[in-house]
């Protein structure tokens, strides 16, 4: 009877791999996903959250069962970190995106912004970088900037700034002189600006 309750204990243990392995997996996925595609934060959120979620709540459910405490709590560690390290993921999936695509492309983007001619209003010279949105109805537009000045290096975002057209949301610095700057949704930098500008954030 005490070596069967001595083995399962053993059996019954708390284990800290299980939440590392599974946030380790799910980020490199995560960052996989967004970094090859613009829509690489819905496939995470609506295909690896409810995976693992189902896998957990099926082990805390089994372990309950079975009477095994301790791995009963490694499970619902796992699942809490998991949530958790999605939901900040989540919310940087912007800046995440945009220093993994500078990280890999950032030479072919440089010199397709310079081989722009540089617009003659002053404002900064840019290309659109990406556009997400669902089928035309609500696009936002993420901007590749050339600054020479370094203006936009002390920009806090939100906010108006010199040669942007539009109040944005978010400016990120991706290295000195350039920057990926955020339009709120539906609003464009084109050729007649103001008219692209609607005031609107979000």
């Amino acid at each position: 009877m005490f070596a069967m309750d001595e083995q399962q204990s053993k059996r019954d243990q708390f284990r800290w791999r299980y939440p590392v392995y599974v946030v380790g997996i799910s980020m490199a996925i995560f960052v996989a996903l967004v970094g090859y595609s613009a829509y690489g934060d819905w496939l995470y959120l609506l295909l690896v959250i409810p995976v693992v979620l189902l896998t957990c709540l099926v082990a805390v459910t089994v372990h309950a069962i079975r009477k095994k405490p301790r791995n009963c709590l490694s499970a619902l560690l796992t699942l809490v970190v998991f949530l958790a390290v999605s939901a900040a993921l989540l919310k940087n999936e912007v800046t995440i995106r945009a220093s993994i695509r500078w990280l890999v492309w950032s030479r072919q983007y440089k010199a397709e912004l310079l081989a722009q001619p540089a617009p003659p209003n002053g404002q900064l010279r840019h290309i659109e970088w990406e556009t997400t949105g669902f089928a035309g109805v609500a696009n936002s537009t993420l901007y590749l900037v050339f600054d020479p000045t370094d203006s936009l290096s002390v920009a806090r975002s939100p906010g108006k700034f010199d040669g942007i057209p539009c109040e944005v949301p978010v400016v990120r610095r991706l290295e000195r002189h350039w920057y990926a700057v955020l339009f709120y949704t539906d609003e464009a930098w084109g050729e007649d600006n103001q008219l692209n500008c609607s005031g609107i954030g979000v």
